[in-house]
């Protein structure tokens, strides 16, 4: 059966950085990934949500819990963390036919259903103009390089740095692409990208142990709410 819009959200058993990170209790007590799975699954423009994973507590726990969600085993050759991403999505794609796909991460339990079905509404209005989407943050900050050169202002003049032209993160939240486009380009993002900016509150990825703790007092601050 091909899909119209799968999501893809990939997941490794180990974690350097924070250990075990991915099904680690976050916030009300959900295992980390499970936040953005509970996500994905209550948006109205995903018709399947798909984990790829070499993890023993994840599968059995999605197995439990999360019967309508495809758990695809990870082969032994692109487990290792050196592996690009890309890689791992062609293979889970092979598996998982469909016309466009989302690919997001377990380390963005801020995300709300409303902002993924934004970006994917966003996408489709705007398809075949532009092949991709991703996800991004603005800033608005003085930025210099490693040589002391302005990258974004000039030096000679203080512009108020709210009047700055923005410069914008990849903020790893959502990567939306067609699978022609990814498939010629071995690439999640096309040649026509389109950029999809996301509040910083909701955008918080969990890649060191102060984003951890910075994620968890946002949530607790919230209520436990998602969004802002």
């Amino acid at each position: 059966m091909a899909y119209r819009m799968v999501a893809l959200m990939p997941m490794r058993h180990n974690s350097e950085r924070v250990p075990g990170k991915n099904y680690r209790a976050f916030g009300d007590g959900r295992p980390l990934y499970q936040h953005v799975l509970d996500s994905l699954t209550a948006c109205r423009n995903i018709d399947k949500v798909v984990i790829d994973t070499d993890s023993p507590v994840i599968k059995e726990q999605c197995a439990g819990k999360y019967p309508d969600v495809i758990v695809l085993d990870r082969p032994e050759h692109l487990r290792d963390g050196g592996i690009p991403m890309n890689e791992v999505l062609l293979h889970d794609m092979s598996q998982v036919p469909s016309q466009f796909y989302l690919q997001t991460h377990s380390t963005n339990p801020l995300i709300r259903p409303e902002t993924v079905d934004s970006a994917v509404t966003t996408f489709l209005g705007n398809y075949p103009t532009y092949d991709s989407l991703f996800s991004v943050t603005p800033y608005r900050t003085r930025l210099w390089d490693q040589l002391t050169r302005p990258i974004n202002h000039n030096a000679n003049f203080l512009m108020r740095t709210q009047d700055l032209p923005p410069l914008y993160e990849e903020n790893s939240c959502i990567f939306i692409f067609d699978a022609e486009t990814m498939r010629g380009a071995r690439n999640r993002i096309g040649r026509r990208p389109f950029m999809f900016e996301m509040s910083p509150w909701e955008a918080i990825d969990i890649d060191e142990e102060i984003n951890f703790r910075i994620a968890e007092v946002v949530f607790a601050e919230r209520g436990g709410a998602r969004g802002p």
